[in-house]
């Protein structure tokens, strides 16, 4: 008796979809019947082998797949004699269940033994018994396969690296430069004495969550003004006549810099030492420059990619006063 021809492949609008959905390389395709740890009965169903998982579809025309399984860590694969005839039977043991697989005929049963050890153990098998043209297809999937993998391994690499870098970077520059813990009556202080270091300073609101901008604009004469910073979901309001909305406390400043055309300067402390002493906001009190040195090493800490001035919070000693932020 002939054995019976391999079912014709889905429609190309049905491919289409399932490759969307699934993200992966069809390797094989066909009717199996499945029973998977659990299952009184064997379940009908159209199979595709994508990568490393079998997708399992209630018919040949459905896009959504209903169930999958993924065989990347198949122990082995054992063969199950079987009292039918044109039939062949075989266990997928996995480390968390064992799956039975049935095919309609012995043809279809070696195909599929030999694409699913293909790409599990990236090798062609060589027990298996099929014509050369389907061992060509073995190693044409086995080289897809190869190359996927590579491709996967490189890209979640880059992900990582760029998951780290991102770390990194909020790490070392989590605010602007302009940013520092200090109250209204600080902020202004610090503009006030030091005027040529900048006149826009970002600094903590009234409560945890909000920001305030304190600037110092020489119109007719030295004004001081402050503005308030909402922080709304994953952005930042302006509170201005009409509102501003901006995704970053980055772009607030960049936006007060250019509606001024470069007027408003972020205030940024001179990354010399002695400099950044000179330039300590009055709250800090200090009888030598030693000790003003070792609050420094203690107690101020820089970015070194914007070399901002943060006051760590919490300071109790070293005779630093603690004032509440406004």
């Amino acid at each position: 008796m002939m054995a019976k021809k391999p079912p014709k492949p889905a429609p190309r609008r049905i491919f289409q979809e399932r490759l969307k959905i699934t993200a992966l390389p069809l390797y094989f395709e066909g009717f199996l019947l499945v029973k998977r740890s659990g299952y009184q009965e064997y379940e009908h169903y159209w199979t595709e082998l994508r990568g490393t998982t079998l997708f399992f579809y209630s018919d040949k025309k459905s896009t959504i797949y209903v169930d999958k399984l993924d065989i990347v860590d198949l122990t082995c694969l054992t063969d199950k004699n079987s009292t039918e005839k044109n039939c062949a039977k075989f266990t997928l043991v996995l480390p968390k269940e064992e799956v039975q697989l049935k095919t309609e005929n012995t043809e279809s049963g070696e195909e599929w033994r030999g694409f699913i050890l293909t790409v599990t153990e990236l090798s062609v098998p060589q027990n298996v018994s099929l014509l050369p043209g389907q061992v060509i297809k073995l190693h044409e999937v086995l080289e897809r396969e190869k190359k996927r993998r590579i491709e996967t391994e490189q890209s979640t690499s880059l992900e990582k690296e760029k998951e780290s870098t991102e770390d990194y970077v909020d790490v070392l520059n989590p605010m602007p430069a302009c940013f520092y813990t200090v109250s209204r009556k600080e902020a202004t202080e610090m503009l006030q004495k030091n005027p040529s270091l900048g006149n826009m300073i970002l600094r903590p609101g009234s409560d945890s969550r909000n920001y305030s901008i304190t600037i110092r604009q020489e119109i007719d004469m030295p004004r001081i003004k402050h503005y308030k910073v909402m922080s709304v979901g994953q952005n930042y309001t302006i509170e201005l006549e009409k509102p501003v909305t901006l995704p970053n406390l980055f772009s607030v400043i960049d936006y007060f810099v250019k509606e001024t055309r470069g007027t408003l300067r972020p205030f940024i402390c001179s990354t010399d030492e002695n400099t950044v002493i000179a330039n300590l906001p009055s709250i800090i009190q200090y009888n030598t420059t030693q000790e003003a040195k070792f609050w420094l090493e203690k107690r101020v800490s820089f970015s070194r990619l914007d070399w901002s001035l943060t006051l760590s919070p919490g300071l109790e000693s070293h005779s630093v006063a603690q004032t509440g932020v406004q």
